[in-house]
């Protein structure tokens, strides 16, 4: 069945409808039929089953014939703190990470982040990355939209990883290699904060702070990943070694 999005306030109600483009989708490209049936997702962990039953306005009413919790979340809770990229690159990894399961990811300026948006421009992006978040979740089927966060400092950013059970800082330079630091964590772990630095890496100083913090150091490899691709190989490892990836669809 085709797949979209509806607010969970618009489900609940007396005559539940899905609105915006993807009522536009469903009556101008797809030009589904009253009877027709769809797959919906509230975005908070819920998925329904619903029949349409007409087309109100710019509006799609539908009927809900079944409600069920959503199977393809991870296990665990993952968190991604990226330091901010130039152009447009955090565009596909919010795309990216939201498929391979994270929970929430957020952007932090460091000692050698190279783009610095003013307020006005950071409040746009993220508002495009909430949008790129929530339209992955069509082609994924997921069932819950990962939280993106506001842009912090990198000392904020270690401050937010406070209570984890696991927490990773990603540093080309440290010669411990993730598989060690993996074997010597407790059993248990449902929480993982990850750290990772922006085209110029972190500073000496950002690492020793990160250190102070209670964080791991480690390294990804022999091989130099740029800071686009490092994200996407770290939150794979993660998923595959506490998460989901790799199992058997359930």
């Amino acid at each position: 069945m085709r797949r979209f999005f509806i607010e969970q306030s618009d489900v609940t109600s007396t005559s539940p409808s899905i609105k915006g483009t993807d009522a536009k989708h469903i009556k101008n490209v797809l030009r589904l039929k009253p009877g027709d049936r769809i797959e919906l997702f509230d975005g908070a962990g819920f998925e329904y089953e619903a029949e349409i039953e007409a087309f109100p306005g710019n509006a799609v009413a539908v009927s809900v014939l079944d409600k069920y919790g959503s199977k393809s979340e991870s296990p665990v809770y993952i968190t991604v703190a990226l330091g901010f990229l130039k152009d447009r690159k955090m565009d596909d990894i919010v795309r990216q990470l939201t498929e391979l399961g994270i929970t929430k990811w957020f952007p932090f300026l460091g000692e050698r982040s190279v783009a610095r948006p003013d307020r006005k421009r950071l409040a746009a992006r993220k508002e495009r990355w909430e949008k790129i978040a929530k339209e992955s979740l069509k082609q994924c089927r997921r069932g819950c939209i990962p939280e993106i966060g506001d842009t912090v400092s990198f000392e904020r950013a270690l401050e937010m990883g406070e209570g984890c059970d696991l927490k990773i800082v990603f540093w080309e330079e440290e010669t411990c290699p993730l598989n060690i630091l993996l074997t010597d964590s407790p059993g248990g772990i449902k929480t993982i904060f990850l750290m990772l630095g922006p085209e110029g890496g972190f500073s000496i100083q950002e690492i020793e702070k990160a250190k102070d913090h209670g964080f791991g150091i480690a390294s990804l490899g022999p091989r130099i990943l740029k800071a686009d691709t490092a994200p996407i190989a770290a939150c794979s490892i993660i998923q595959h070694s506490f998460g989901d990836l790799g199992n058997k669809k359930s």
